[in-house]
């Protein structure tokens, strides 16, 4: 639907989980959150930056009604219809079926089950939810929304596509049929392992990739890293599928493909976080980050020590992305190469991998050093506010959170150069005061060693000199990493495929005036890196080269 220009265009976002709603948006909306990794945390920050923004944002999640239920305090258990009751003019939209209504989590159950929920949800947003807000523009993330790009395409709404996840899923066209999604009109639009000739032949025989639909039929598409994207273009990920890689490369060549990094929510705060015993700024880290890391030994068994270098493991302990193997292989020759500098090991994860480095501890009897904990949150927010470094040795990373949180709270990433840890971790020069971590590029045991060898160094300066680097980093972090930054980025894409303003003069004179009266409130934005597109039709921009710069030491 194309509003007249003294209207501001309307978006619907399309997204599995959600962490967060801004109040007001919907009866209950404060109470209707659905989260299960970081995609809820990126829908939710943009969302909000939308709506405080006055911008006309509407959203489309699941009904998950247990889920919702868990979320309502005990005094609020009034009737669930009355509490998600959909009125004119509110802007939130559940998927209503069953599938949903009777989950423990967004993504328990089965590949089955996810599919079934996957085309379920699609199923509600075509055929009712689209035609009930007759949106402008329509952002999908991640392959559970991959067929409504092809849908969007047909109506002539332009579409973009968030791939958080290179994961996937497949079904034949005649299960989508199965479920109420009328494929005809928009079967051409999607990705098929074997294009047919005929819509009945589709029918029959032939598989429909999620996320390649997804990335084939939206106008335009973009992943939570610029290197990462590079990477997967490059042929770098062996994972990654040669269709999704060729639609990607598609998209980049005909300049309608951009990197968009997350930021993390804005709860992780040092200054405000609950969790930590002392909370702090840039201007008070260092006493305060002794006083947190005190507290932390203490619960976790450690050696007392305000001293001792304590490195921090954030990520879940999957070996096939996380490279837990290669911290697993020189453990003891970290812990016993800086034994008298009493070096700790903090892990807050759940994984498989975890009984490994349980078993080494064992092993060595080194439990007064090293620490294996399950996650929980506010367990992981005291090791934020307590650590001097993390680690994050991953074999690729779409984006990464914890290197961000980490700089916020003071703690330097020790990683692997790759992907979203790439685009945010320069690799720390104590003699030109630049950079905020330090990367390896060889993904081996050795490199992650020589990357803790160069913390270590960094670790063992005079107090005065680390400290101010580290309130430098503290400071650049705030203000790199937030959700305006990203936020400001979108809003470019959707303003360039909708070839006008999101906001109409009008709406951005109330704004302006409403930021005088709030100018208490300030955000630091990071300038966007959006592709350049320029022309009448956001498919047929002239092709742009992007060139990623490695900064190779």
């Amino acid at each position: 639907m194309n509003r007249p220009y003294d209207k501001n265009p309307r978006v619907l976002i399309v997204t599995p989980e959600v962490a967060f709603l801004p109040p007001g948006m919907g009866n209950g909306s404060d109470y209707l959150t659905a989260k299960a990794g970081g995609l809820g945390d990126v829908s939710a920050a943009l969302i909000q930056a939308l709506y405080d923004q006055e911008a006309d944002v509407h959203v489309a999640i699941p009904d998950y009604r247990t889920i919702f239920n868990g979320r309502l305090p005990k005094p609020l258990c009034r009737n669930l219809n009355d509490i998600k009751s959909i009125l004119p003019g509110e802007r939130l939209h559940l998927a209503v079926d069953s599938v949903f209504f009777y989950l423990g989590s967004v993504y328990s159950g089965g590949s089955v089950e996810a599919l079934k929920k996957s085309l379920a949800f699609q199923r509600e947003v075509i055929n009712n939810i689209i035609p009930s807000v007759q949106p402008d523009l329509i952002h999908c993330h991640d392959w559970m929304t991959g067929l409504i790009p092809a849908a969007a395409r047909c109506m002539g709404i332009p579409c973009l596509f968030t791939v958080h996840n290179i994961h996937t899923f497949k079904c034949p066209l005649s299960d989508a049929e199965d479920r109420g999604i009328d494929c005809m009109p928009f079967w051409q639009a999607l990705y098929l392992e074997h294009m047919p000739n005929t819509y009945a032949n589709a029918l029959a025989t032939h598989q429909v990739d999620f996320l390649a639909s997804g990335i084939f039929g939206a106008h335009f598409v973009n992943t939570v890293s610029p290197t990462f994207l590079d990477e997967v273009i490059r042929g770098r990920h062996s994972f990654v599928s040669k269709q999704i890689r060729q639609e990607l490369a598609n998209k980049v060549s005909a300049g309608c493909a951009t990197g968009i990094l997350n930021a993390p929510h804005p709860s992780y705060n040092p200054a405000t976080d609950c969790h930590l015993s002392q909370r702090y700024s840039a201007a008070d880290q260092q006493t305060a980050k002794k006083l947190n890391k005190t507290a932390l030994q203490r619960r976790l068994g450690l050696a007392e020590n305000q001293a001792a270098p304590l490195f921090f493991w954030p990520s879940r302990l999957d070996n096939t992305q996380k490279g837990c193997q290669l911290l697993a292989d020189i453990l003891y020759t970290v812990v016993s190469r800086y034994w008298e500098n009493d070096l700790q090991i903090v892990f807050v994860a759940d994984g498989p991998f975890s009984i490994h480095f349980k078993n080494i501890v064992d092993f060595h009897g080194f439990h007064h050093r090293v620490a294996v904990c399950d996650f929980d949150d506010a367990l992981a927010r005291m090791a934020y506010g307590a650590s001097d470094f993390i680690l994050m040795p991953s074999l690729y990373e779409p984006c990464g959170l914890p290197q961000m949180i980490a700089m916020i709270y003071g703690a330097l990433p020790v990683a692997h150069d790759t992907g979203g840890l790439h685009d945010t971790i320069r690799h720390l020069s104590v003699q030109l005061d630049e950079g905020n971590g330090f990367l390896f590029e060889i993904f081996d045991s050795q490199g992650l060693l020589w990357a803790i060898d160069q913390a270590m160094g960094f670790y063992m300066l005079p107090d005065s000199s680390r400290q101010a680097i580290i309130a430098r980093i503290m400071q650049e972090s705030i203000a790199c990493f937030n959700h305006a930054a990203a936020a400001e980025q979108y809003v470019q894409l959707y303003e360039r495929m909708l070839q006008r303003p999101l906001l109409t003069d009008t709406c951005k004179a109330a704004i302006g005036q409403k930021n005088k009266i709030d100018s208490g409130k300030l955000n630091c934005q990071q300038p966007g890196s959006v592709i350049p597109v320029s022309g009448a039709m956001i498919d047929h921009e002239e092709p742009q080269q992007r060139k990623v710069d490695r900064n190779r030491r």
